[in-house]
């Protein structure tokens, strides 16, 4: 593997804060040539090179405040550099060079329950900026789930239990065998605290018992609420794909709602 990627991989694996910074192009006199490839990270210069000297240092000024970014949208930035009037070398030549942010605003995502709906979701939501973890008392459905370095997969005979365990930043969705195994776990969510988003699959009437019984088991009307539940947008049909679309497209829809409210 090249030695950049392989880097990228292992940063990305240990879910380090990182900027790729690629010199895209390059004309005139310049300290390095097109294609060029550096890594920084919160401790500076990690891998690789675009020039050195004042052109480097600028780089990596640019990337650690990337890193320092609280905008989870800012996660990629294009600059065009005159390095004798924007650095101030004395070659003249012009730099570009594409900055990518990797691991600092994860989009975390935790699913309790790994049957069939889920089963389509996770590989959807995989292919997006997120890290997921899938819970369920069933090691045969969990193994059915693919192989990504952006999936956890947690069997566990107690799923309460696990909410301890869940990042309050998380995006929750609860997909269990059914209303008697997900209901103990929303209760226990809803008196923790909130989460940005808080789903439970399921119809109007499912919705309408559980608030129900979590207003008898003490839970305030405010909490009640809480929840989203039939969740998904209102699009397709029951498909477990089409159900998967609409909850992806959900996901993205408070996501991007949660990160604009945070930049």
């Amino acid at each position: 593997m090249d030695a950049y990627l392989q880097n990228l991989n292992e940063l990305l694996n240990s879910r380090t804060p990182a900027v790729s910074v690629i010199m895209v192009d390059a004309t005139g006199s310049t300290p390095q040539d097109r294609g060029s490839k550096m890594l920084v990270t919160q401790a500076g210069l990690h891998f690789g090179t675009v020039g050195g000297g004042r052109v480097e240092f600028r780089a990596i000024e640019t990337a650690q405040a990337m890193l320092a970014e609280h905008n989870p949208n800012q996660v990629t930035q294009f600059v065009e550099w005159n390095l004798q009037k924007d650095i101030g070398m004395t070659c003249g030549g012009v730099v570009k060079l594409y900055f990518e942010v990797f691991n600092v605003h994860p989009w975390i995502i935790a699913v309790f329950g790994a049957g069939h709906v889920a089963g389509v979701l996770i590989p959807m939501l995989l292919n997006l900026d997120c890290q997921v973890t899938c819970l369920d008392t069933r090691q045969e459905w969990l193994d059915k789930l693919p192989a990504s370095i952006k999936l956890r997969a947690v069997h566990s005979g107690d799923l309460p239990g696990e909410v301890e365990a869940t990042p309050q930043d998380a995006f929750v969705l609860l997909m269990t065998q059914g209303h008697a195994t997900d209901r103990p776990i929303l209760q226990k969510l809803l008196e923790r605290g909130k989460q940005p988003y808080l789903g439970v699959i399921g119809s109007k009437s499912k919705a309408a018992v559980l608030r129900r019984e979590l207003k008898e088991a003490g839970l305030s009307r405010d909490k009640c609420e809480r929840f989203t539940c039939p969740v998904g947008l209102s699009i397709g049909s029951n498909l477990p794909y089409e159900i998967a679309i609409s909850i992806t497209a959900q996901l993205l829809e408070v996501r991007d709602r949660v990160f604009a409210d945070r930049a």
